[in-house]
């Protein structure tokens, strides 16, 4: 088994390390989401928490793990009679993001229940963490479906698996901590909500402390053994704590003045639901418990708050999480009551100089050391996202003789809900809700027979393949005989997430700043779809002489709500440019991700007035845009022209890319325009119906 880095010994992190600890102290907090930039010690710290927690007593033999003092009545491998039992390690078990779901749950042996009535249940990952931890890396790359299987079972603290009418539950509670990265995208928001508490994590700028950082990781990696018996006292030591908090937990008093400060404080931040107002009272009674105190004070709710409410308080998709902290200090001035006094020893939390700060005053194995202020040691396991990392914006100039100057940046008007843009045909893509695709979950729409393992079975399909064979099988009871060849697996429709790349006109012709405020404010909106929807989205923009990828696809719809914000408008229109940029960026992640079909949303007015390339503008322009008909891009143009006077360029541009235009107003989902085309289209319907009805009657 290898060593793993103390977590006494991680430097810094002050808040991650204590939003681990009090979840250690009482795991009815509800789990931690860590949010930072990538080599930054998430995971590091995250593996540590397993080494400190104390040893579980569990029925020896169960796969359950069931608590011999009050085992499960249900368990699948009971019943069981209460013991001594045995004692292992509390399991640290970890998630991977391309998981299936059968991995996550467990999986029933489908042939041997048809057949033999038999419940042969091969326990999941959420089984193997049932009184330990469950670590998601990179939880916001998960499927959706797993993850609302995982938040599910980690609020009821069961598992409970359906196939075909045969059912097995089990306990699973386990204390949950998902990592990610923001720039790779964002959890929706009641996914975030389901989380306990969250922190932020970011590399320390100071030089002293990125030294300590990589002096302790090296030395890690020269002798891991050596490395972790120098902090084993630390280790011990925080171990204790625990145990200790673990015993007084039952003890803490919340009372009426702290609960009303916990109820103020939520409404005061507009937070949604009951949920922030119960994790704050667990959080603030596990601060207790940590501090050695029966006593919940203000101080105690104050660090709830800051733990519990910053993923909670967003009221929109691109509103970064956080908290501010002068209305949170006015809100318990006003509620404030009388604070208990202590009645037992504060040690403090992790910053206060108590065990595990390898610092002054924390009994480190060098007698002190830095002050652990800094980053923790960056581990080398910290996976790399897929996506390209996210340039920063070139400079922009205003260009002589280009046309318009350079205009600055406008600001997006407000977004609004828009027609659902797809991509037609059946993909296969990664599950999502824009377009049709063949996934796991869905309605059925048919069978086939498995090519691997048993999933969804098709029971109508398995038992329409077996009936004409159970005479030969020598069938005489009322059972049915089924083999292997009988069984069908169901194939399913759902919806998929696409690459939604943006091509978006930022020359002088739209730089008029109503007009792109306007267009801003429409592709902003088309990207909160996108959010909504689970796709990957790219951002490439043209004006002046050249177009550039302004975000290459990402998860991040964030990421590209700030380039477009920071968009300024100027210059001639190398439409050309734009649409050439663009068909070499869905090239290459055709070739990363070939299942994720792509749907190219072109923002302009259609007109081309020269770039780099020589030739016919317009021209040049068309032959870019039968490049992408040609590979099946499916596009939409929108079209952004307005007056009186309207040329029609941008539904000339939608035909040569074999797409669809529509206008700014036409986007809106409750467009007038949209109504009446629906109107008419309904009134063409009844007039065909009748129609008909007239002809069979003659």
């Amino acid at each position: 088994m290898s060593t793993r880095y103390p977590f006494t010994a991680v430097v810094g992190m002050d808040d991650l390390r204590l939003a681990l600890l009090l979840n250690a102290v009482s795991p009815a907090v509800g789990g931690v989401l860590v949010r930072g930039e990538k080599g930054t010690a998430k995971s590091t710290a995250v593996r540590a928490l397993a080494e400190l927690l104390p040893v579980v007593p569990v029925v020896a033999g169960c796969r359950f793990s069931c608590d011999p003092a009050s085992p499960d009545p249900g368990c699948p491998d009971g019943p069981h009679e209460a013991g001594p039992g045995a004692e292992r390690p509390a399991r640290m078990v970890e998630l991977p993001v391309g998981a299936s779901e059968d991995r996550l749950v467990g999986s029933l042996d489908i042939e041997k229940a048809l057949a033999e009535g038999v419940k042969a249940f091969e326990p999941g990952l959420l089984a193997d963490a049932h009184r330990g931890i469950l670590y998601v890396d990179e939880v916001n790359l998960l499927h959706d479906h797993l993850i609302d299987l995982l938040l599910d079972a980690a609020a009821m603290g069961f598992s409970h698996v359906e196939r075909e009418g045969v059912s097995v539950r089990h306990a699973a509670r386990f204390l949950l901590v998902g990592t990610m990265n923001p720039e790779e995208g964002e959890l929706r928001p009641q996914l975030l909500d389901r989380f306990g508490l969250t922190v932020e994590v970011a590399a320390s700028r100071d030089p002293e402390q990125r030294v300590e950082v990589v002096r302790r990781r090296l030395a890690f990696e020269d002798d891991p053994a050596a490395f972790a018996a120098r902090w084993a006292g630390e280790e011990a030591a925080l171990r204790g704590r625990i145990v200790a908090a673990r015993a007084l937990l039952p003890q803490v008093v919340l009372g009426d003045a702290e609960l009303l400060q916990i109820a103020a404080t939520c409404a005061a931040f507009e937070v949604d639901g009951m949920r922030a107002d119960i994790v704050m009272a667990r959080t603030a009674t596990a601060l207790a418990a940590w501090a050695g105190r029966t006593g919940v004070t203000s101080e105690d709710v104050r660090q709830a708050a800051l733990l519990a409410l910053p993923h909670r308080r967003r009221r929109s998709p691109f509103d970064a999480p956080g908290l501010d902290e002068d209305k949170l200090d006015e809100t318990l001035e006003q509620f404030k009551g009388e604070d208990p006094e202590p009645d037992g020893p504060d040690d403090g939390g992790p910053g206060d100089g108590g065990p595990g700060d390898g610092g002054p005053g924390g009994g480190g194995p060098d007698g002190g050391g830095i002050p652990p202020q800094g980053d923790g040691p960056a581990p080398e396991d910290v996976p790399v996202p897929e996506e390209a990392p996210v340039p920063e914006p070139a400079p922009q100039k205003a260009e002589a003789g280009a046309g318009s100057g350079e205009r600055a940046a406008v600001k997006a008007a407000e977004p609004f809900r828009t027609k659902v843009l797809s991509v037609p045909g059946l993909g296969e893509g990664a599950a999502g809700r824009r377009s049709r695709a063949r996934t796991e979950h869905g309605r059925t729409t048919g069978s086939v027979r498995p090519r691997g393992a048993l999933t969804k079975l098709h029971l109508a399909a398995t038992v329409q393949a077996a009936a004409p064979h159970q005479k030969a099988r020598g069938r005489t009871g009322r059972g049915l005989v089924v083999r292997r060849d009988d069984l069908r697996q169901a194939t399913r429709e759902g919806r998929e997430g696409n690459l939604v790349l943006f091509a978006v006109d930022a020359s002088g012709s739209m730089a008029a700043r109503q007009r792109m405020s306007a267009v801003k404010g429409a592709v902003l909106s088309l990207l909160l779809d996108a959010y909504q929807r689970r796709d990957k989205v790219g951002l490439v923009t043209f004006r002046g002489r050249d177009a550039e990828v302004a975000l290459p696809p990402t998860s991040s719809v964030d990421a590209a709500a700030a380039r477009l914000e920071q968009l300024p408008t100027g210059g001639r229109t190398p439409l050309s440019a734009g649409l050439l940029k663009a068909h070499d960026v869905l090239r290459v992640e055709r070739l990363r991700d070939p299942s994720r079909r792509p749907l190219l949303v072109v923002v302009t007015d259609g007109r081309a007035t020269g770039g780099r390339a020589a030739g016919d503008p317009v021209a040049l322009a068309a032959r870019a845009a039968r490049l992408h008909a040609a590979e099946g891009t499916a596009s939409v143009v929108v079209d952004c022209e307005t007056g009186p006077v309207r040329l029609g360029l941008a539904g000339q541009l939608a035909r040569e890319l074999g797409g669809t235009a529509v206008t700014l107003d036409e986007l809106r989902a409750d467009s007038i325009a949209g109504l009446v085309r629906d109107v008419q289209a309904g009134q063409a319907g009844q007039a065909r119906h009748a129609a008909q009805a007239t002809r069979r009657a003659a």
